[in-house]
């Protein structure tokens, strides 16, 4: 749907659907992708988490700020520098009104190390525990290899399921609805493959009751029809408003925008060891080149050299993005200190292709989700036209996520826009995930699909992850960080604003983590007249 549509949806939205009084019905969510599985440890993306979410809970859960809370867990200490105890909550109940105990988290950990054909983000989250001991009903106790300081934090992933029906449950299991059993605000009711998902409240949630009878999840990646069905009364809350409509939409008292700033980094990732099916990387005469041009660092360089983040952020998002040249907010924990975004300089991308022996350019395709993320195409094309002015012809490959993501995992495209969310709020998840060198039996390099190998990062960046001193540990993440984005082993181009739009009389804790939780939805109509 085109922005123009949009604005007369609008128009006819607040003067129709929005003026309408709220009813009596379940909350209706627009996400703004789709959810692929319903297995809450197949496959990390924010998509299955916020699904998962709902009817599963963590030991440690995160607020909307992106600290960490009590979860399962009511408290957690590190007893050494590779044991850690949590204290789990008594008075749990799962959905069926069984007992939750620290065998179920246990079980849900090693769970999560196993599951079959997983697309990954959990299993690396867990490879450090070497042994899990039950020392009580409430009382879990794992040891780890080597110093682990993130333990807590990356267990706020992790879903806790059920083991007395989990035990022997696949994923084919929890995507047909068999053993959705949680302990979390929301009970599973339906699914419908790439449509929606139907929960009801959870009235004895450990947390106290949600705002929501029931809350069903809309698959709405379109953000036309998104809006459009907000406007129209169809949807109450959707992800990501079009930043377009922005500056009408807060206009009006019909609708209300929550905005947070976010932990999701967009960047361009080049394949540094391409599958023989990718697309290739040729001359103008349409000769392929090998090795990839892409590993040569100059050749790096000059693509990001050539790309104008601040006119993308300007005019494709409109403000809802911001320029960067790494992958944390300034400030943030972990941050390199000072370091702006690289300036556009087209002159200089130029030089350093020639440098590289490329004075013609070569031409390549970029891939991209046309489902995942807001104006993703948009700015791959933008992309695009940049570096045709220093001599790069590129193709835009525009896919859906399912199809892309495993291209990507298979090395089967020669370069692709994407982006990572790293909820952590520092900046040894990236490291881990994306750039240090794939080792499953380390846990790294889970969405290493450039197959970026650089031994004196996985060194350092190694250090780092095991250092227990908050403040050394920060030291380490820095200098891991410089010498990364030194070697341009990945493009950084802007960080998200995270953005919810609700209809009047519904309010939302905007999250760092992007999360959209019916749990963190009020109903303030009801407040107001109670």
């Amino acid at each position: 749907m085109r922005a123009g549509h949009l604005v007369g949806l609008l128009g006819a939205g607040l003067a129709m659907g929005l003026a309408a009084p709220l009813a009596a019905r379940p909350l209706q969510i627009g996400l703004s992708a789709m959810v692929t599985s319903l297995d809450p440890h197949f496959y990390s993306i924010t998509p299955n988490n916020s699904a998962a979410f709902h009817v599963f809970d963590r030991l440690v859960h995160r607020g909307p700020e992106g600290r960490l809370e009590p979860g399962l867990a009511l408290a957690w200490q590190p007893l050494s520098e590779t044991t850690w105890e949590f204290r789990l909550r008594p008075g749990v109940t799962w959905h069926d009104g069984q007992p939750f105990t620290a065998a179920d988290a246990g079980f849900s950990l090693a769970r999560a190390r196993h599951v079959p054909n997983s697309l990954g983000g959990f299993e690396n989250l867990v490879r450090p525990i070497t042994a899990i001991e039950i020392i009580d009903p409430l009382t879990l106790r794992l040891t780890t290899a080597t110093p682990t300081p993130t333990l807590p934090s990356d267990l706020s992933f992790i879903a806790i399921v059920s083991a007395h029906l989990g035990r022997d449950a696949t994923t084919a299991d929890y995507n047909a609805g068999r053993v959705n059993i949680g302990t979390g605000a929301f009970r599973f009711l339906r699914h419908v493959q790439g449509d929606r998902i139907v929960m009801a409240r959870n009235d004895a949630w450990w947390n106290g009751r949600a705002a929501w009878e029931s809350v069903t999840l809309r698959m709405v990646p379109n953000i036309g029809a998104r809006m459009a069905s907000l406007l129209a009364g169809e949807l109450d809350l959707v992800e990501a408003p079009s930043a377009s409509d922005l500056a009408r939409l807060r206009q009006h008292g019909d609708v209300l925008i929550h905005a947070a700033p976010g932990s999701r980094v967009a960047y361009v990732n080049p394949i540094f060891a391409p599958a023989p099916n990718a697309p290739a990387i040729t001359d103008r005469q349409g000769r392929a080149i090998e090795p990839t041009p892409l590993g040569d660092r100059r050749v790096r360089q000059a693509l990001s050299l050539a790309i104008n983040r601040q006119a993308i952020a300007d005019r494709l998002l409109l403000g809802t993005g911001t320029a960067t040249g790494q992958w944390l907010p300034p400030g943030s924990y972990s941050a390199v200190p000072d370091l702006d975004p690289p300036r556009f300089d087209p002159a200089r991308a130029r030089a350093l292709l020639t440098e590289a022996g490329f004075p013609d350019g070569f031409r390549m395709t970029l891939t991209t989700a046309n489902d995942r993320t807001p104006y993703a195409v948009e700015i791959t094309q933008a992309i695009a036209q940049m570096w045709s002015r220093i001599g790069v012809q590129v193709s835009v490959e525009a896919i859906p996520f399912a199809v892309y993501s495993a291209r990507g995992q298979r090395q089967q495209v020669s370069a692709y826009f994407g982006s990572l969310n790293n909820p952590s709020m520092e900046a040894g998840l990236l490291l881990r995930n994306l750039l240090m060198t794939v080792n499953p039996e380390a846990g790294t390099g889970t969405f290493n699909w450039s197959r970026y190998a650089n031994p004196a990062l996985d060194r350092l960046a190694g250090r780092a992850l095991a250092t227990m001193d908050g403040a050394a540990r920060e030291g380490l993440l820095i200098e891991a960080a410089r010498l990364a984005l030194a070697d341009v082993a990945f493009i950084p181009i802007y960080q998200f604003q995270n953005l919810w739009a609700s209809r009047r009389g519904i309010t939302y804790q905007a999250r760092a983590d992007e999360l959209t939780l019916g749990a963190d939805a009020q109903d303030a109509s009801r407040q107001d007249t109670q």
